[in-house]
């Protein structure tokens, strides 16, 4: 005969355990790889990405773990990152859309030079304008976190730079597309090649001069490598770059309601303004080292801005009409980029 105290002793222990093994599976904890190309050390690391996984963390009361990976540590090369995330060799990375020239058309409008006034403006605009018009097609293959752009671009040069004419022959790296044609026009020679490459290629003298914000300087030593820094006077900058801090689209689905709740918290509009701020807030430190080594900060006048300005129109018109000429409405496009800038600024 079966004991009846043992069978339910049995029962209600198997009971619990059950009831263990459902509250482990509704408590599901998941592991992020973000992947990044800049050193632990650089601003970025150290202001945006890694408080923003360890608030990720926290929220999520420790159930979403992220693991971050700098300097490329998950192998391939800065250009590869999108591709990583999309495929799932990263669940997170941050990147520049502009290391993949021609996939997000429309993010290039913010890269357009003399466009921007103020990186968390910006910021904003971007989100705002990805919603209208790049959620659907242009980010479709991945779930975005934030859109962002950095502080004033300047110029670094081994020979000060001071009028448009200054850049014949010069050798430069710039960023993106979009930049690379604008110093084209202007008379540079671009050289294309992800940020980490720099510091190599100003020490071997496979570049002349660089174009990045202030902020990366410092974790890059280019106040080391060259002595001349050009700003530029008006209320917007000579360029930017855009930047996408996206998730891999099945990871992000696959997650649990709470758990997609939380990164849900950490995205959006008021991320993306964060991001922007941070970086151009860390310009402040990196410019004053630079001062402080003695190099030569050029800030050109406003008049003198206006020279550069009337230069690089070109490159704002052949944009527009590359644009135009994909089906993508370029006027439309810059029209409304500026008009949320406009309103971002307010």
């Amino acid at each position: 005969m079966i004991d009846k105290r043992k069978l339910m002793t049995f029962l209600g222990s198997t009971a619990l355990t059950l009831g263990f093994a459902a509250g482990a599976a509704s408590a599901q904890e998941v592991t992020l790889r973000l992947h990044s190309f800049l050193p632990e050390q650089a601003n970025v690391p150290q202001h945006i990405l890694i408080p923003w996984a360890e608030k990720v963390e926290a929220e999520s009361d420790g159930r979403i773990e992220i693991q971050l990976f700098h300097a490329m540590a998950l192998g391939g090369t800065p250009p590869e990152l999108m591709d990583q995330m999309v495929d799932g060799v990263a669940d997170i990375v941050w990147t520049l859309p502009g290391y993949t020239p021609g996939r997000f058309p429309r993010a290039e409008v913010f890269e357009l030079p003399f466009t921007m006034p103020d990186a968390e403006a910006t910021s904003r605009a971007y989100w705002k304008l990805a919603e209208e018009t790049m959620m659907e097609d242009d980010f479709k293959d991945f779930h975005p976190i934030a859109l962002h752009v950095h502080g004033p671009g300047l110029i670094h040069s081994s020979d000060p730079v001071e009028s448009v004419s200054d850049l014949n022959g010069v050798k430069l790296r710039a960023p993106t597309r979009v930049t690379n044609m604008m110093f084209s026009s202007l008379g540079a020679t671009p050289v294309g090649m992800p940020v980490p490459a720099v510091p190599e290629a100003l020490s071997k003298g496979v570049i002349d001069a660089t174009v990045i914000p202030w902020e990366v300087t410092g974790s890059l030593k280019v106040p080391e490598l060259v002595t001349n820094h050009t700003e530029f006077g008006g209320d917007t900058a000579l360029y930017t770059a855009a930047f996408i801090f996206g998730m891999n689209k099945e990871k992000y689905e696959a997650l649990p309601d709470d758990l997609k709740a939380v990164i849900d918290n950490n995205s959006g509009l008021e991320t993306s303004a964060w991001f922007g701020r941070q970086m151009q807030e860390d310009d402040g430190p990196s410019r004053e080292l630079a001062l402080d080594m003695g190099n030569n900060v050029i800030t050109l006048t406003d008049a003198q801005t206006e020279e550069w300005k009337t230069a690089a129109q070109g490159t704002v018109d052949t944009w527009i009409k590359e644009m135009d000429d994909k089906g993508l409405d370029g006027s439309g496009l810059r029209a409304r980029a500026l008009e949320l800038i406009d309103e971002a600024s307010m």
